[in-house]
């Protein structure tokens, strides 16, 4: 059975908020940066189900430097930078919550 555009953003949402939540303390240790950019991985990929016209919709031509984003984590994991992921979860993920907020709250 097919997941709804509605399940998928949820799924990305989970992952997105817990991402943020790992951050708020303050503390960034090898552990809660693993922890995010496992998240933020998982929330991406759960947002790359969508239909390319909702993607489009939600993130335009964003949407390519997400993806390289979660490329980066998924397979040069040891050369990602703690502050780019920093920046992401306090600058961007925001930003990403509030577009797939939005359209949930729109359609019902």
């Amino acid at each position: 059975m097919s997941r709804t555009t509605r399940e998928r953003l949820a799924d990305a949402m989970l992952h997105l908020d817990a991402a943020i939540a790992y951050a708020q303390d303050g503390t960034f240790d090898e552990k809660t940066i693993d922890a995010i950019c496992m998240r933020i991985s998982a929330g991406i990929e759960a947002l790359s189900a969508l239909s390319l016209g909702r993607r489009d919709q939600l993130f335009g031509d964003e949407w390519p430097a997400m993806w390289g984003m979660r490329n980066r984590i998924a397979h040069t994991y040891s050369r990602v930078e703690v502050a780019v992921i920093i920046t992401t979860v306090h600058e961007d993920l925001p930003e990403i919550r509030s577009r797939i907020r939005a359209y949930l709250d729109a359609s019902g």
